[in-house]
Formats: C-alpha cells, sequence, structure tokens
C-alpha cells in the first residue's frame, strides 16, 4: 500500500481511523475548539485518562483509547502559542507532529488523522503551519513501517485550502 496524505474538510471526532490527534492545551483536561469536541465526543472517561498524566508539555504527545470515539485512540499534543515565530514556535509544531506520530507508530497505527495544530485560538499563522505540517507528515512517512494514511482534516475554507496548497 503507498503511503498517502489527503486532505479533507470535515469533524475530526467523526473518523474511523486508528488515531486522532487532539490539538491539546498543556493541562490535557479539554479546553476549546478540537479538543473540547473531542472531550465531549469521547465522554468523561477520557478526563480521568488524561488527568493521570498531569499534563503534557509543548510539542510532545501521550495517547489515550479513544473511549466513545470511532477511533482506537486519541494522541493528545500541545501546539506553541505562536508569538511572533522568534521563539521556537517553529520547532515545537514540528515536535507536535513528529512525537504524535511515533507514538502513532509505536502503537501500530496505520491511519492517523490530524487537525490543524495550533492554528486557531494559539494564532499559529495556517500557511506556515501548513508547510511544517506536511513537510514533518511526509519526512516521517518516507521511514515509517506503520503509519500508511495520514488525514489533515480542516474545520473551515480557509485552513482546507491553505494545507492542499502545502500538499
Amino acid at each position: 500500500m503507498a503511503k498517502t496524505i489527503k486532505v479533507e474538510r470535515g469533524d475530526i471526532t467523526k473518523y474511523q481511523v486508528d488515531a486522532i490527534v487532539n490539538a491539546a492545551n498543556t493541562t490535557l483536561m479539554g479546553g476549546g475548539g478540537v479538543d473540547g469536541a473531542i472531550h465531549r465526543a469521547a465522554g468523561p472517561a477520557l478526563y480521568a485518562a488524561c488527568e493521570k498524566f498531569h499534563g503534557c508539555p509543548t510539542g510532545e504527545a501521550r495517547i489515550t483509547p479513544g473511549f466513545q470515539l470511532p477511533a482506537k485512540y486519541i494522541i493528545h499534543t500541545p501546539g506553541p502559542i505562536w508569538h511572533g515565530g522568534e521563539h521556537g514556535e517553529a520547532d515545537l509544531l514540528k515536535n507536535s507532529y513528529r512525537n504524535s506520530l511515533q507514538l502513532a507508530e509505536h502503537y501500530h497505527c496505520q491511519t492517523v488523522a490530524f487537525p490543524s495544530i495550533s492554528t486557531g485560538v494559539y494564532g499559529f499563522p495556517v500557511e506556515q503551519a501548513a508547510v511544517i505540517a506536511i513537510k514533518t507528515i511526509r519526512e516521517f512517512l518516507a521511514a515509517s513501517r506503520w503509519v500508511q494514511e495520514v488525514i489533515m482534516v480542516a474545520f473551515d475554507p480557509k485552513t482546507e485550502a491553505a494545507y492542499q496548497k502545502a500538499l
């Protein structure tokens, strides 16, 4: 099977994949945007599972079961808050994607769905974020044994267009 990256507009909580990635905050306790939607859709057991981690540093990742989601796993990664681009945001964002994919690989996930990490309330410019995401995913897939397909799930037309262009 050829390894693929796709860009689609949709609701990441509805994807039937091995793992969905949650653009979490560092507490992992749910929040706004995609994080809140994933926590609501997965059910209250997700909160209890995340509590055990006592948070997660920006750029790192943690994994939980998918609970009430159609995905087997949820990989939680806090992306960087944009502070103008001179504070290591690009490297932290790259780490969020790479560390999420490494967890997916470790858990033998073949299909992974990502949201656009850090481009909502964290303010990372979507055009820059898309280029970093696609490049990092491509590099990872080239060496990956398990991960076969990555789907970038865009919430709106602007995000979808930025990822299509980066692809």
